[in-house]
């Protein structure tokens, strides 16, 4: 955790940083044939997504999108003043008068570094090797008696492993792939607000022909040093195992519904809703990386320091995904 403090601080600076980045890696594919757009290609999304065939193959360490970049405004039930976790040292003394309305930052993306690590049966498939970051900040940019601080960052590398499969599951469901991550999550901050803990994630993602794609998660949290846990008790609080269902009527909208459950506990988990439009549709026809983004949120762990604290958000702004 103080690794990611030392390079990733402030968190404005990194972002500014990567996104010169993305645009100079954005711009080299723009001409590249392996990737069709977002909105197109139906029953195909979370193939071209993972590069699963040889066909959506854009080859390693190219720069894509990993979940949305976004820059909107934040209104909210509540805000966690008094941020707390029942390890010893990490119950904040100072109430620090946030306000509830916010601008919402995230970045993110991933690169692909191998392929090809496991023999498979049908020809024309990918297995791959992924590194990805996501960064998400809540900055207090109305507030300035406080000076406009960020209240939270939080930093996810993840190393992921995807497996394509081609299997029929009943209603026309068919299962695309199954995957497999090493998840490190921290807000790089020192007690008593210091939250992290690290994960394996499985995944499967399921796509059907008539604009519907699903992604079930379930992960389980590796052991460390309990005198020196953050957050004894996420679990109970996060969840364990996380269900996305997505529609995408037309190349004008995509919406998206996520549900979060510890599956043991009632008090737990989270409920997430959103809508893109991408902003070229109207004038080509056509899907644009670029949209409209709406985002509806209700539970626990909309940010970590947050983990334990039930809220509920609605923002809205820009995003740019699926790049």
């Amino acid at each position: 955790m103080r690794l990611f403090r030392m390079f990733l601080s402030p968190p404005f600076g990194a972002c500014l940083l990567a996104v010169g980045l993305l645009t100079h890696a954005h711009a080299q594919q723009s001409t590249a044939s392996c990737q069709p757009n977002s909105y197109e290609a139906s029953g195909k999304r979370l193939s071209n997504y993972w590069e699963l065939t040889h066909e959506s193959d854009c080859g390693s360490f190219r720069l894509r999108g990993y979940r949305p970049i976004s820059v909107g405004l934040s209104i909210a039930s509540s805000v966690n003043n008094t941020p707390s976790a029942p390890s010893l040292g990490r119950q904040s003394m100072e109430n620090q008068s946030f306000d509830t309305t916010e601008a919402r930052l995230q970045f993110s993306f991933r690169t692909k570094i191998a392929t090809g690590l496991l023999p498979l049966e049908q020809s024309g498939l990918n297995d791959s090797l992924w590194f990805g970051y996501t960064q998400q900040s809540y900055w207090q940019v109305f507030s300035s008696d406080n000076s406009k601080p960020f209240r939270t960052t939080d930093h996810e590398p993840e190393l992921i492993y995807v497996h394509p499969v081609s299997a029929a599951l009943p209603m026309g469901w068919r299962l695309r792939y199954v995957g497999l991550n090493l998840s490190h999550q921290s807000n790089g901050e020192s007690l008593p607000y210091s939250r992290s803990w690290n994960r394996w994630i499985a995944s499967a993602g399921l796509e059907r022909s008539d604009h519907w794609y699903a992604v079930a998660r379930a992960w389980w949290r590796l052991p460390g040093d309990e005198q020196d846990d953050d957050n004894p008790d996420i679990l109970r609080k996060l969840g364990h195992a996380e269900l996305q269902l997505a529609w995408q009527p037309s190349a004008q909208h995509l919406f998206s519904l996520s549900f979060r459950h510890a599956l043991t506990h009632k008090e737990s988990g989270a409920v997430v809703i959103e809508w893109f439009r991408p902003l070229a549709a109207e004038r080509s026809g056509r899907g644009s990386n670029l949209a409209l983004h709406g985002r509806f949120f209700s539970g626990y762990g909309d940010s970590l320091v947050d983990y334990n604290y039930r809220r509920t958000v609605v923002s809205y702004g820009l995003s740019l995904i699926d790049f």
